[in-house]
């Protein structure tokens, strides 16, 4: 039978065997552990799990690892199965007459849909819970070593044991793979190796475009690059023969990541990374930026990485862009114009607002991505994706 749980953040009880037990709750995007929770192993069917799971309750894993994993696939699929018309509404919409006055309103909704597809889907599938040891091993059969993914994630144990979605499991586990595999960059010649919780550049197209796109004239000095990441624009630019580079970001982990980056690259001597809200200090004739594409609240910190608010950041930078901007020179805007075709913002309304910073267009680089989504039909965004176009836009200052 389901035990109440108290609901602190951080922590999770729940009684087993006529025992209380405590243990650390951890949750990437900030979720509340569960308010009832059933201890549970290879025993439980499928449909029973996927039941408790569509309930709200956390189901904590005392089988077998590598059963634990069937399962969630299993729940997957059931999953999957109910989306099925969240999908078929999201293609209807987007493959509406554009001359039709409710378009953009279809599409907005079919967004929205799609979205909460998603966060119900997550929701659901993270009740499946497994246990660690105060070491972060994996008390369970046929459990694979994770500790040091899970140093990664969260840093050195604290001595006390903790309890994660299987699927956060398996999301650290594969950060591990590609921060230790690396993302073979073309333009660079040279692997990336993203951390956990920061975004894997694997859209190459963008990259392509900072690799190509002709530099002002003559050759900048210094560049800035807003929002670095992994670090992956700044070595780029670097590179091209840019001797200064400043790299800038908000985020810890992006900060850490794009320092190991550029000294695996032996570039920490001409690239500074630095903490700061989008611009540092002073001007540059060159100031890059690839900022989130789509215009919506993220749900994880991952997620900040495509979903901007509000465009807060992408206005941001348009704003402040004319003030460090040095005489002549230019500011590179990245930015994909899915939201366009998701109807979350218009061609005009990017246009007035570069026009409202004192910014002119000196020119436009477009390239179609050729990333594995735009050709899967399945996908409930497919028809907007299908339309994808990714642009360098080269700015200027009036």
């Amino acid at each position: 039978m389901a035990t109440e749980t108290k609901a602190v953040i951080g922590t999770i009880t729940w009684t087993e065997a006529g025992r209380t037990h405590t243990a650390i709750w951890r949750a990437e995007n900030g979720a509340q552990p569960p308010k009832r929770l059933m201890v549970v192993d290879d025993t439980i069917s499928a449909d029973s799990a996927y039941r408790l799971a569509c309930e709200g309750t956390g189901l904590l894993w005392r089988g077998d690892y590598q059963n634990a994993r069937q399962l969630l696939l299993a729940l997957a699929r059931r999953v999957d199965a109910k989306s099925v018309k969240a999908r078929r509404y999201a293609a209807t919409a987007a493959n509406r007459p554009a001359s039709n006055a409710e378009h953009p309103k279809l599409l907005i909704d079919a967004f929205n849909r799609h979205r909460l597809s998603r966060s119900q889907r997550a929701r659901t599938l993270s009740m499946l819970l497994i246990p660690f040891d105060s070491d972060f091993s994996v008390p369970l059969g046929r459990a694979p070593e994770v500790q040091t993914a899970l140093k990664e994630a969260w840093g050195q144990p604290t001595n006390r044991p903790s309890v994660a979605s299987l699927r956060e499991l398996l999301g650290i586990i594969g950060a591990h793979e590609w921060r230790r595999k690396g993302v073979e960059i073309a333009a660079l010649g040279e692997h990336i190796h993203p951390h956990y919780g920061v975004f894997a550049p694997i859209r190459s197209e963008y990259v392509g475009l900072v690799a190509e796109a002709p530099l002002p004239t003559p050759t900048p000095v210094t560049a800035f690059d807003i929002g670095t990441g992994t670090g992956v624009l700044a070595a780029v630019l670097s590179n091209r023969g840019i001797s200064r580079v400043i790299a800038t970001d908000m985020d810890s982990r992006a900060l850490i990541c794009a320092r190991d980056n550029l000294r695996r690259l032996g570039l920490q001597e001409t690239v500074s990374v630095i903490a700061a809200d989008l611009f540092p200090q002073g001007r540059a004739p060159l100031i890059v930026c690839n900022p989130p594409w789509l215009p919506a609240r993220p749900s994880s910190p991952l997620e900040r990485a495509v979903y901007d608010p509000d465009s807060d950041m992408l206005r941001g930078f348009l704003s402040g862009l004319a003030a460090h901007l040095e005489p002549g020179g230019e500011g590179w805007l990245i930015l994909s114009d899915l939201a366009e075709h998701l109807g979350l913002r218009s061609r005009e309304t990017l246009l007035s607002w570069i026009a409202e910073s004192g910014l002119m267009v000196r020119g436009r680089i477009d390239i179609k991505p050729s990333h594995p989504r735009i050709s899967d039909t399945t996908d409930a965004l497919h028809a907007a994706r299908a339309k994808e176009v990714t642009s360098l836009w080269r700015l200027s200052a009036t």
